[in-house]
């Protein structure tokens, strides 16, 4: 399956998000905050990056935009974003910062499972 890279800064629901990929069999590697999503990235090259948005160190936009800035092997990776914000000017931003697509807070776990597995299929990925 895909390797994936999280951060997200609260611990309970990173542990969720990784427990939840784990089963549906893929590689989670987790970061604390957006800074350290961008010092990972370069080293794991996962095949998809999920971002919170609201995080210390490192918004996950500002992480996008630096993700994006990157060689071609670390910004053609699919960034999507996670969030309790739904609003459309939110997503916008997000969307300008180079991610493909947001994933709304909270989220069923079978929800979660299966927007990524759709997200992987468009991009082609199958780890």
């Amino acid at each position: 399956m895909a390797k994936i890279l999280i951060a997200e800064d609260e611990r309970d629901i990173r542990d969720l998000i990784e427990f939840t990929l784990k089963y549906a069999g893929h590689e989670v590697i987790k970061a604390k905050n957006g800074a350290e999503a961008v010092e990972l990235a370069p080293q794991v090259k996962p095949d998809l990056i999920l971002l919170d948005v609201r995080m210390p160190r490192m918004t996950g936009y500002e992480a996008c935009r630096a993700l994006k800035d990157m060689d071609d092997e670390v910004s053609s990776i699919p960034v999507v974003f996670l969030s309790a914000k739904g609003q459309q000017s939110e997503m916008d931003v997000g969307l300008s910062a180079g991610a493909y697509d947001y994933i709304l807070k909270p989220f069923a776990p079978d929800q979660l499972t299966r927007r990524i597995a759709e997200i992987l299929a468009k991009f082609d990925i199958t780890g």
